[in-house]
């Protein structure tokens, strides 16, 4: 005997071997038709049949349940509940055969539209309404997925659907995977082999792996544009009396940036006293004295947190007009807090003198890195060449050689190496990189050129906001304001960290340190910025009138937000100083021969530009080990290249030298 059954929503057949019980209790040991054993209980059973084939039973079921009639089966069948040979007979006639009962019942297994299930083999036809609203149901999927199939066919074909368009970047970076558009995408991609980026771009959805990157970083951290909202500023009335409130500075101000640099927010000035003594005056441009805590324009600031800075253009934490307002710019005078140092006849740092104030200060120029890098040197400071404030800036390379003297013996004391001014070592690459990307018949080139570090200019500037960002750390910590302090301390993932209590900096061999050096751009100094107004306004009594008092949680939240968006910004520059790498090296035409030095575990860096890639077969050889490889080929959505190597060289011997400024040197200035 065989017997028809329901198993995990399918029909099926079995064949008994064996019976037990009588008549509701009855029982079957059976095979099912792929030779499965099973238990089978009479209510379980839908149908029983003798002397047929299961296998012809099942099959010819199939071919007929194909053909049935759905729309006649629900006339034929009763309002009331009704089994399954009942109906049959009213579809079939009273002679209808095991094959057309199984086929019904197969029929009416996967019509829920038209009949709802009452029990095991019995069954009740749908209402009306029910009915054609699931028919309407099945006409609207029906049209969904033809819809579906004609844009996977466009998008196979690299034609991008004109309907989809306004979805485009919804559909890549945030997609809602229940649509028919995502699951075409999806299919088109599973048929051509790409990734869902690589499609869009061969469609012209997207106009270029560097458009993919970054319209990822932006539908992550800026969903609604990067662009500034046009009314967001400050009042102007308020801006011009606060102005007119500060004193003016009797120094001559200049800047040192480089060419690519619009945010000007330090200057530094150099002012005769008696005896051969020098005032030395760090001056930081102060938006504080018109953004107030929680205004507009603080919001915006503290939503962004920095400046996002990337190879070709930048991401700027205040609107153009704001800095503009407040930028250090040369050929007026400009709102600063300035902080003054004397340095004694010797040009030692005399630190009883510290003082800080707000006012104006008379900016006379902005010397630019590039023009003048290559004539202040030793030489040059000897024999008195001409070049732009010779005599102030080789006072204040003096005063640089001091501090960073006077860090070195704390960085000793902490278990470090001291570092050497002027020592480099000739085998250590290049850090540092100036990314020039112009536009060429329609198409993007890139050039990249290293940037000297370590030079008179540069040291003079990374001393100078040192002291000032430690010295402000000082005055914080002895005033008890609270502040975003940089640390550095001890070893680990966390060894470097924004916290609102004073620590020390080990790596720059310092007690305090607290980024306030550059307010237009980054929000930490902002900040820090409104701490250190209030101190200088108002002396011993600052901690009452600060915008932040002590164990302000808002404060703790600012440096926790600071922290990951910093990170964040620090990465996506990464990402895309590696994509133009990349097309550096594709401009420069594949295969490309050039040589890499190998850092550690297989992975390696090109000694011409900032390009890490892994090549396995230097992963036994020493660190810095130089080799010849040629570059393949590339990928500018996944960043990555393949290279053969050619010819390894051995590892050059190392020279005693100080390490490479850390990100925290660097970002001093």
């Amino acid at each position: 005997m065989h017997l028809l059954f329901e198993e995990s929503g399918d029909l099926k057949i079995a064949t008994t071997q064996s019976a037990s019980g009588v008549g509701d209790a009855e029982s079957w040991q059976a095979t099912t038709l792929s030779g499965k054993k099973i238990k089978l209980k009479a209510k379980e059973v839908w149908l029983r049949f003798e002397n047929s084939d299961a296998h012809a039973v099942m099959s010819q079921a199939n071919v007929l349940s194909a053909g049935i009639d759905l729309q006649l089966l629900w006339d034929c069948a009763p309002d009331e509940e009704f089994g399954l040979v009942d109906v049959s007979q009213e579809y079939f006639g009273d002679q209808a055969s095991i094959e057309q009962q199984v086929a019904l019942g197969l029929a009416l297994q996967g019509a829920p539209v038209f009949f709802r299930r009452k029990g095991r083999g019995r069954f009740q036809r749908a209402p009306l309404e029910q009915l054609q609203a699931g028919l309407a149901a099945i006409e609207r999927k029906q049209k969904e997925l033809e819809q579906q199939q004609a844009w996977q066919q466009e998008l196979i074909a690299g034609q991008f659907p004109a309907t989809l368009h306004s979805i485009r970047k919804q559909l890549l970076f945030n997609p809602d995977k229940n649509t028919s558009a995502y699951k075409a995408l999806q299919a088109a991609c599973s048929e051509t082999g790409e990734s869902a980026a690589q499609l869009m771009i061969r469609c012209g959805a997207i106009d270029s792996p560097l458009a993919f990157h970054q319209e990822m970083f932006l539908k992550t951290h800026f969903p609604q544009g990067a662009e500034h909202h046009e009314q967001t500023g400050i009042d102007q009335a308020l801006c011009d009396i606060r102005f007119a409130e500060l004193p003016v500075a009797q120094v001559k101000a200049f800047s040192i940036d480089d060419s690519g640099t619009t945010e000007i927010d330090d200057a530094l000035s150099v002012t005769p006293l008696e005896g051969g003594c020098h005032r030395i005056g760090i001056h930081i441009a102060a938006p504080g004295l018109v953004i107030a805590k929680d205004d507009p324009v603080d919001l915006v600031a503290r939503h962004r947190m920095s400046t996002v800075y990337f190879p070709g253009d930048k991401m700027t934490m205040l609107p153009d007009s704001i800095i503009t307002q407040f930028s250090l710019d040369e050929g007026g005078e400009r709102a600063a807090l300035s902080m003054y140092v004397d340095l004694d006849a010797d040009n030692k740092l005399q630190e009883d003198t510290l003082e800080i104030r707000a006012e104006r200060v008379p900016i006379l120029a902005n010397l630019r890195l590039e023009d003048l890098e290559q004539l202040v040197t030793e030489e040059a400071f000897a024999n008195k060449e001409a070049f732009p404030f010779h005599e102030e800036l080789a006072i204040l390379w003096k005063g640089a050689q001091h501090l960073h003297a006077a860090r070195q013996e704390r960085r000793v004391a902490n278990g470090l190496r001291a570092e050497q001014l002027g020592l480099v070592d000739p085998n250590a690459l290049a850090r540092d990189f100036y990314f020039e990307i112009e536009e060429r018949s329609g198409d993007q080139f890139v050039e990249i050129v290293p940037r000297q570090r370590g030079s008179i200019l540069d040291t003079i500037v990374a001393e100078w906001m040192i002291f000032c960002n430690s010295s402000a750390g000082h005055l914080l910590s002895e005033h008890g304001l609270p502040g975003l302090f940089r640390t550095q301390k001890g070893w680990g993932p966390l060894r470097t960290r924004m916290q609102t209590t004073p620590g020390p900096h080990e790596g720059l061999g310092l007690d305090y340190y607290a980024w306030s050096t550059s307010p237009l751009r980054r929000y930490s100094d902002l900040v820090n910025q409104w701490q250190l107004i209030a101190l200088a306004k108002h002396g011993v009594t600052a901690k009452m009138v600060a915008p932040f008092s002590s164990k302000d949680a808002s404060l703790m939240g600012i440096a926790a937000d600071f922290e990951t968006c910093y990170q964040a910004y620090g990465e996506f520059q990464d990402r895309l100083e590696k994509y133009w790498c990349l097309r550096w090296l594709q401009q420069q035409g594949l295969p490309k021969t050039v040589f890499v030095r190998h850092l550690k575990e297989g992975m390696s860096r090109l000694e011409a530009v900032p390009l890490h890639i892994a090549i396995p077969e230097l992963a036994t050889h020493p660190r810095m080990t130089r080799a010849e490889v040629e570059i393949t080929d590339l990928d500018l959505l996944q960043l990555s290249a393949s290279a053969r190597v050619l010819h390894v060289e051995s590892a050059p011997a190392p020279v005693e030298v100080a390490p490479e400024r850390g990100e925290d040197d660097a970002s001093a200035a």
